[in-house]
C-alpha cells in the first residue's frame, strides 16, 4: 500500500539561510561541549567542586548542557520558520 503526502510541499527559499543557521548554532554548541571535554580531561578534580546547592559541576555542567540543546532547538525552530514565513512569502508578492 503506497501513502499520499496530504501537504504540499514547494520550493523553499530559506534553505541556505537556514542550514547557515544550523551550522552556527552546532559551531556553539560544539564549543561549550568542548568546554566540558576539556575540564574531564586535564582538570578532573574540578567536576567535583560543589557549585550549586550543593551539586557538582559535572552534574551542573552536564544537565545545562542537556537543557542546552533543548533550548537551541526551540530557538532553531522559531527562527526557521520565520525565515521560511519571510523568504517565501516574498517570491510570491
Amino acid at each position: 500500500m503506497l501513502h499520499k503526502n496530504i501537504a504540499e510541499f514547494g520550493k523553499d527559499n530559506s534553505i541556505q539561510a537556514k542550514s547557515g543557521l544550523g551550522v552556527k548554532l552546532f559551531i556553539v554548541y560544539s564549543v561549550i561541549y568542548a568546554g566540558f571535554v576539556f575540564i574531564g580531561t586535564f582538570y578532573p578534580q574540578m567536576l567535583g567542586l560543589q557549585v550549586l546547592s550543593g551539586l557538582n559541576l559535572a552534574f551542573v555542567y552536564g544537565m545545562g548542557l542537556i537543557v542546552l540543546a533543548g533550548v537551541m532547538g526551540l530557538v532553531y525552530n522559531f527562527l526557521c520558520t520565520r525565515l521560511e514565513n519571510k523568504m517565501n512569502k516574498e517570491t510570491e508578492a
